[in-house]
This record gives structure tokens, C-alpha cells and sequence, in this order.
């Protein structure tokens, strides 16, 4: 599986073409329920893993808030499939406009969604961090369209980056329809590019993909400390309703899950590099210190890629 992923990023780096539409792309996701979170907070839970044939490229955590005043969305999904499936949940809830977008990072299974906003509603304001925007705009945007329209044999065709034209400004608020979302950017964590949002008056933190909930992701844009910090950046923050980027939403608990899985691939891969060990004689010590996590969704692809980031991280580490 992890082959058949990497395979997929190979093609899209190399080829960035612009999808072709074809007779039999998919119009719509199959349906995923919108689960309650609170009185006025949803979350739609994709399935895990990699995007997919199975899956239609959809595997993300979409969450949206209904406000006085419209809805605000959070991470519409990785397509334009993706975000109809996402604003037909909304349409069962409330028929409310989409007043708003808030994208976490720059990874695009997150975003492309955006499409499908826009299609229906043409005046939402989408905001993201001006890293995200910038990076869309250079070469991200075409580089997942790509992705996902490989990785699901073309069911995403048609789908276009509407990258955000809002930045976010993490120094202030945002308030919509008496519901007020304050922003954090940890620094160098998931993607260099990335923002949590707190739901003041609901206690619910949307955390992108400075958390995972059984589930790993590639680290190859992040860095252990950075996201060991964001973790500790989310603990902080005190919330009653944690929404990872991947996986079941929960409470406070999955934001020292999370740390205590990066603590210990960091920590140990750099005492067994110390000790002299090379990255590929490393793994089979730290598997064994990760009983908990052995179940999580790609843990035998990802973990192997991680002790070997984790030692090139620490011999940067000697050099700053």
C-alpha cells in the first residue's frame, strides 16, 4: 500500500498535468454522516487510510458550525465530489448558507473541497494562513489535484483548486453569527503551513493535522519537535471536544496520545543514534515501545519512514 501511495506522489510531482474530465467521474462522494458534536458543531469522519479507489480520495475529518448568521466550514474534503458529499450533510441539518471556509494546512485532501463551495456558494469567504496561500499558489494546487485523480483512477475529475483568498490573521479573531474562532499556528509541526481552531463558546478545538487519532500520516513535511509543541500548544488550549485532522474525534486525552507516539520515535531514535545504531537496525526496539499504536491505521508503512526522519532530525539538531 505504501508503494502504491508513494508511486502515486512520484506521478503527481513529475507529471503535474491538469486532469482531464472524464465520461465517468464521480459526482459525488457516498455518503458519511454528520456526527453531533455539540448543539451547533458536526463532524464528518472519513474513512482511514490513504485516498483510494475504495474510498473515492476521500478520508479526512470535515467539521462544520452552524452559526445565527450562516455556516462555517472547516477542511471541505479532497475534492470536488468530496465537498458536494460534505455540503449535502450540511443541507440535512440547516438550510443555512455557507458563509465560511477555514483550511488548517496546505495538504490538499483537505481543501479541494473548496470547489464545491464555491459552486454553490459562490460568496463564502475561505481563509487560510497567507503560507498556505502562497504555497497553493506555487505548485501545491496542481500537484493534488493530480494526486487524488490518480490515486482514484480519475472519480475526482473535474475538480479544480480554488485555493483560499483570505488570510487568516492568527493575532485576531474571527466572530460569525455569535460564535468567535481564535486561531494557532505552531510553528514547523504538520506542514510548516499549519492552524488550529478553537470554537470559543462551544469548546471544541478543530486541530488539522497537528493531531491524529488512530491514524499515522507522512511526517515529510513536519518536524517531531515542532509537532511534539503543537501538541502541547493543543493541551494547553483546554478544550472539551478535540477534532483531529484523521480519525475519531475525542477529548483532551488525544493530544498527549499523539505527543507521547512522537516522543517516543524521537527520543528513541535519537538515543540509538547515539549509541551508534543505524536507522534500519532501529526499528524493531521502538515497534516494541509502540504496543498502543500498532493498530493505527498505516503504522506498518509510515513507521519505518518515521525512525528514519526522526535520526535525519536529531543530526540536524547538533547543528543549530
Amino acid at each position: 500500500m505504501f508503494q502504491r501511495f508513494l508511486s502515486l506522489f512520484l506521478m503527481a510531482a513529475c507529471a503535474l498535468l491538469v486532469a482531464p474530465l472524464a465520461a465517468t467521474a464521480g459526482e459525488i462522494v457516498r455518503d458519511y454522516p454528520a456526527d453531533r458534536v455539540t448543539d451547533n458543531v458536526y463532524v464528518i469522519h472519513g474513512p482511514a487510510g490513504y485516498p483510494s479507489v475504495e474510498n473515492q480520495g476521500f478520508m479526512n475529518n470535515p467539521a462544520f458550525v452552524v452559526t445565527d448568521s450562516g455556516v462555517v466550514v472547516i477542511d471541505p474534503g479532497s475534492s470536488l465530489q468530496a465537498g458536494r458529499m460534505v455540503l449535502k450533510q450540511i443541507r440535512g441539518i440547516t438550510d443555512k448558507p455557507v458563509t465560511h471556509v477555514l483550511i488548517t494546512h496546505v495538504h490538499g485532501d483537505h481543501w479541494l473541497g473548496n470547489h464545491a463551495v464555491e459552486e454553490a456558494f459562490p460568496d463564502a469567504e475561505i481563509h487560510a494562513l497567507p503560507e498556505t496561500i502562497r504555497m497553493a499558489r506555487a505548485g501545491q494546487d496542481a500537484f493534488w489535484v493530480n494526486l487524488m485523480y490518480n490515486a482514484t483512477d480519475g472519480f475526482t475529475a473535474g475538480t479544480e483548486a480554488v485555493v483560499p483568498s483570505t488570510e487568516i490573521d492568527v493575532a485576531s479573531e474571527l466572530v460569525v453569527g455569535g460564535k468567535t474562532f481564535r486561531f494557532y499556528a505552531p510553528a514547523q509541526a504538520h506542514s510548516n503551513t499549519d492552524v488550529m481552531i478553537e470554537l470559543v463558546e462551544d469548546s471544541v478545538l478543530f486541530a488539522g493535522d497537528n493531531l491524529l487519532n488512530e491514524r499515522l500520516a507522512r511526517m515529510d513535511d513536519a518536524t517531531f519537535r515542532g509537532s511534539i509543541e503543537a501538541c502541547n500548544v493543543a493541551e494547553a488550549i483546554g478544550a472539551t471536544h478535540y477534532v483531529p485532522g484523521h480519525g475519531p474525534t475525542g477529548g483532551i486525552e488525544i493530544a498527549g496520545l499523539f505527543r507521547s507516539y512522537l516522543e517516543t520515535v524521537y527520543g528513541e531514535a535519537s538515543r540509538l543514534y547515539d549509541e551508534g545504531l543505524p536507522d534500519y537496525e532501529m526499528k524493531e526496539t521502538i515497534v516494541a515501545q509502540l504496543a498502543d499504536y500498532q493498530g493505527w491505521a498505516n503504522f506498518e508503512d509510515e513507521i519505518g519512514k518515521h525512525i528514519s526522519l526522526a535520526v535525519l532530525e536529531y543530526e540536524r539538531s547538533m547543528f543549530e
